[in-house]
């Protein structure tokens, strides 16, 4: 079981936007909704694209390719996603976002 490490400043993360970042060689995605942040695969199910290339809309990352949406709490996808993306547990300690794989 992994440790939480750290991801990105919270000041880096703009509202509603998407930033990559590489944890363990992992690509994960990281936004804010409100005072929430959110870090989950950003790898899109249905054709591998990248997930930060496309924008947040109503709890959900919605990809740039097809438009597949995932929620940010379960993972779960639309058509024409069939497949979960993985969603991490995050904590943020004071300015610092930590990710636990």
């Amino acid at each position: 079981m992994s440790d939480f490490v750290f991801a990105a400043k919270l000041s880096d993360l703009a509202e509603g936007s998407i930033t990559a970042v590489y944890i363990d060689e992992t690509p994960v995605a990281l936004t804010r909704v409100g005072e929430r942040v959110f870090a989950f695969g950003n790898v899109c199910t249905h054709d591998d694209g990248p997930l930060h290339e496309g924008h947040i809309e109503d709890n959900c990352a919605v990809c740039p390719r097809h438009g597949a949406r995932f929620d940010l709490i379960t993972g779960q996808p639309t058509f024409p996603a069939v497949a979960r993306i993985p969603i991490y547990e995050v904590k943020v300690e004071q300015e610092n976002v930590l990710v636990k794989l």
